[in-house]
């Protein structure tokens, strides 16, 4: 089983949904994001979703297009965001990262180069949000060379007709998406949420996790009530910037909390 399986298994086992923390990654710098990575898991972190910056991240919000701007001053590539995972595997070797980034830095490096690169660090696979399945053949073929997960999003404006595309060839779970627009909209209604995984999971037979627009402890319980994890990720790179570490924990902690109830 790949990490990603493992870690869905044991939530399973206990009756929980699982939490998944999203930073971006050499935000502010490749030093201070790589110790807030490795602290996440003891924070109640089930999946790490490290961001890889990029000029011009269309699906992203304020929050998180800032964070990506701070991380490329910084000077960070792809490859220093490899260079995190593979840091964070010499004392963990059991929490799921999944890279997330955008498809033109991938397709400069060459997507074989990538993915040989990201399994060599210990990364378990990657969300390209703007390589849809008509157009990720290449990538996907390279991913199931070196046992890595491309995950795809479904969102509320993928309808009966679409799912399937979608969900072909997915694995490692299925990230929905719960709002039609860029990170940090408001969550949507928790019925059309809920609906939404069931359709999803049915149709995929995997996990089905659920992002954008959860902010606080109280939207996590109850996207957690349907799905098999929680995502956050503005909330959490925002107060980072602000209020620093040790707070961006505090916060990570009881969002983990509450979804794992």
């Amino acid at each position: 089983m790949t990490r990603i399986d493992q870690t869905f298994a044991r939530l399973k086992a206990a009756k929980q949904s699982g939490f998944v923390a999203y930073i971006m990654g050499g935000d502010p710098s490749h030093a201070s994001s790589l110790e807030l990575m490795k602290t996440l898991p003891s924070a109640g972190v089930d999946i790490i979703e490290l961001g890889m910056p990029f000029t011009d991240p269309a699906a992203d919000g304020p929050v998180i297009e800032l964070a990506g701007l701070r991380a490329l001053k910084s000077g960070t590539t792809v490859t220093t965001v490899l260079d995190m995972a593979a840091d964070f595997r010499k004392t963990n070797d059991t929490t799921p990262i999944i890279l997330m980034g955008y498809a033109n830095p991938i397709h400069h490096m060459g997507y074989g180069k990538f993915a040989a690169a990201a399994k060599a660090a210990g990364v378990d696979g990657a969300i390209i949000v703007d390589l849809p399945p008509e157009e990720d053949a290449e990538l996907r073929a390279e991913f199931e060379r070196h046992d890595l997960a491309l995950i795809r999003l479904a969102t509320p404006t993928t309808d009966a007709a679409r799912l399937p595309k979608v969900v072909a060839n997915t694995n490692g779970f299925v990230y929905y998406v719960s709002v039609a627009g860029i990170t940090g909209k408001a969550l949507g209604a928790e019925k059309s949420v809920a609906n939404a995984v069931e359709r999803i999971r049915k149709a995929a037979g995997l996990p089905v996790v659920v992002g954008f627009g959860i902010k606080t402890p109280q939207q996590a319980e109850q996207v957690a009530r349907s799905a098999d994890a929680v995502v956050v990720g503005s909330a959490i790179v925002d107060v980072y910037h602000k209020d620093g570490h040790e707070t961006a924990l505090e916060l990570t902690r009881r969002l983990s909390a509450a979804a794992h109830k």
